[in-house]
């Protein structure tokens, strides 16, 4: 199937074309169920826009140039809203208000002061969120009244505790406490006697994963991989100190909750790089029917006060994600969006297919294969992208990015190497201590799959990624570096001795987590070093072109300064482009397109052309 020679007379379009498309994030329906919230870059930047269920007119309601605009809920009871917004992408995220007049308030306020929404009370009078004005460190947990707008202090986190929810009543609070990254426990926190129980006593690596509570809060309901591979539903009562499985399935359960007036229980499944979403009547223990759900996989779901109105996000691999609306009574699912460019033909994109190929000791790789769109015959040259993480996951979802490629004739194979998330606890751990090297010979090994491709140039592959997946860009280029022909690294990390000793503060609780992962580099330099692609640079001998932003607080511009200065030191071809309005992940259209104009052109000119 994969084989087949992919020949096409579809149109050839522009980059600009490409990211003139809306991409859009969350999902919130109005108290009277007349509209949705939701942040769309359609301005260039990501702002606030409301949708009306009634008539399907939409309104842009914030208006920021510079900095991107998260849209998070509406109020319980009203038409305010909150949001959040940091500065330039430095991950100081702020929480506002924006009231129905139009005016905004900025509720956290420190300038230095990291804050974030965690949910609102049952009441509706009030919400709770985490803040680390009072350590940078951790996120204490605060709980903020809607009419005074002022806050409490109810939970004071010295420990690193990661929030998972309050119970309706307001009075239990649940956490996880992250051990390391295959190992987690859960603690239950209450406020009447001010006691912080641990409910999750086991031996070995096991996650536990705090959800919500139930309507009377007399259970904890919680994600767990004990005694199997993926991660399944259980409820812990309270009061008995017992467990009981819910739901299992045969793929990892990745989140649940209850509709607002509890009779749902949502949860999503994580089936083969696809997200399924299902809805449990509680009551009955039926599946509630979705007819007709549009092609593509759910995002984001939502129901409202009445659980008759349903909203979801969907895209698929070659569709941008779309809002669209459920009367349940109807049965009809409404589109209230439409975000691909109207200049591109849908049917000119390419499907992206689930593959698999085997590894270098037999392991199978999952991957999502973007075919190249070949219009001369031509052998077409081949990309392999890596994920970021270590332990995150290409999904089968819209990127701009590779449909573009795809478009100007490079294939893309997206590879979920072992340590990727969504695979079983096994692969997801089978790297650990061993990266830069075991996954990044499944990394190679991509390249036997594209090889058989009887339309693939066999000397014309190279490797692209992102985060930690451009830092195994430079791993290949350094380590292996006869492999690949070319190198796209996108804010990957170089030096993982300074990486690992100055992430952001706020990370602190998965601090000995990733140390447990890739190394401790204050006890283990040596080998922390010999996994540092800058300590090698002087084995890199082929092109590299390498994207930055100046405000990126998780991997520092030093370390994209650094490569580039020891590849120029070397006489390698380099290419470096830096935004100085940008953190991890780029917000702005403008800046997107300028980024990867520049990365087709690298490769135009140093793989397809040579």
């Amino acid at each position: 199937m994969t084989n087949n020679i992919p020949v096409s007379n579809s149109k050839q379009y522009t980059i600009e074309q490409f990211f003139n498309s809306e991409s859009i994030m969350y999902n919130s329906i109005s108290y009277d169920e007349k509209n949705v919230l939701y942040s769309s870059d359609k301005s260039g930047i990501y702002n606030a826009y409301i949708v009306s269920l009634e008539n399907g007119s939409h309104k842009q309601v914030t208006h920021s140039t510079d900095n991107a605009i998260h849209a998070i809920s509406f109020f319980p009871n009203d038409n305010r809203f909150l949001y959040l917004s940091d500065k330039g992408g430095n991950e100081i995220l702020h929480i506002y208000v924006q009231n129905e007049d139009g005016s905004v308030s900025e509720l956290t306020t420190g300038e230095q002061e990291r804050a974030e929404f965690y949910q609102w009370s049952r009441d509706g009078k009030s919400f709770f969120y985490g803040s680390n004005k009072r350590n940078p460190s951790f996120m204490d947990v605060y709980e903020m009244d809607i009419e005074s707008f002022q806050s409490t202090c109810i939970f004071t986190n010295n420990e690193g505790y990661e929030f998972g929810s309050v119970s309706p009543n307001n009075r239990l609070l649940s956490f996880a406490k992250v051990n390391n990254s295959n190992d987690s426990n859960i603690y239950i926190y209450d406020r009447d006697i001010d006691l912080l129980k641990h409910i999750s006593q086991h031996d070995g690596d096991v996650h536990y994963i705090p959800q919500k509570f139930s309507e009377d809060s007399m259970y904890l309901y919680f994600l767990t991989d004990e005694n199997d591979e993926f991660q399944y539903l259980k409820r812990y009562h309270i009061n008995t100190n017992t467990s009981e499985e819910v739901m299992k399935e045969n793929w990892d359960i990745m989140y649940s909750f209850f509709s607002q007036d509890y009779h749902y229980l949502v949860y999503a499944i994580n089936h083969d790089a696809k997200t399924v979403v299902k809805i449990l009547n509680v009551t009955t223990n039926q599946l509630l029917d979705l007819p007709n759900l549009p092609e593509g996989q759910i995002v984001n779901i939502k129901m409202s006060k009445s659980e008759q109105v349903i909203t979801i996000q969907c895209n698929s691999s070659n569709s941008p994600s779309n809002l669209y609306a459920l009367h349940r009574e109807s049965k009809k699912w409404k589109k209230l969006t439409n975000t691909l460019n109207p200049e591109i033909n849908q049917q000119d994109l390419v499907k992206a297919e689930v593959i698999r190929y085997p590894s270098f000791d037999g392991l199978e790789i999952p991957a999502i294969y973007y075919k190249p769109v070949i219009r001369n015959g031509e052998l077409a040259p081949a990309l392999v992208y890596v994920h970021g993480g270590p332990g995150g996951q290409s999904r089968m979802e819209y990127n701009p990015l590779f449909q573009y490629l795809a478009n100007q004739g490079y294939a893309v194979l997206a590879v979920n190497n072992r340590g990727s998330s969504g695979y079983g606890k096994s692969f997801f751990s089978a790297a650990d201590l061993q990266h830069g090297e075991i996954d990044l010979e499944d990394c190679i090994q991509a390249k036997s799959f594209l090889q058989s491709q009887n339309y693939i140039d066999n000397n014309k592959i190279g490797i692209i990624g992102g985060s930690y997946g451009g830092y195994m860009v430079l791993a290949a280029l350094a380590f292996r570096p006869e492999e690949f022909n070319i190198g796209v690294d996108i804010f990957g990390v170089s030096n993982w001795e300074r990486t690992l000793k100055s992430i952001p503060a706020w990370w602190e609780s998965f601090r000995d987590a990733l140390y447990k992962k890739l190394g401790n580099p204050y006890t283990q330099t040596e080998y922390i070093r010999s996994i540092s692609p800058l300590f090698h640079a002087e084995k890199i001998n082929k092109p590299l072109i390498v994207l930055q932003g100046a405000n990126d607080p998780r991997v520092l511009q030093v370390e994209s300064d650094e490569i580039v200065a020891a590849l120029q030191k070397n006489n390698v071809p380099v290419e470096y482009v830096v935004f100085p309005d940008e953190g991890h992940g780029f917000m702005k259209k403008e800046n997107k397109i300028i980024g990867y104009k520049a990365v087709l052109a690298f490769l135009d000119q140093y793989l397809k052309q040579v």
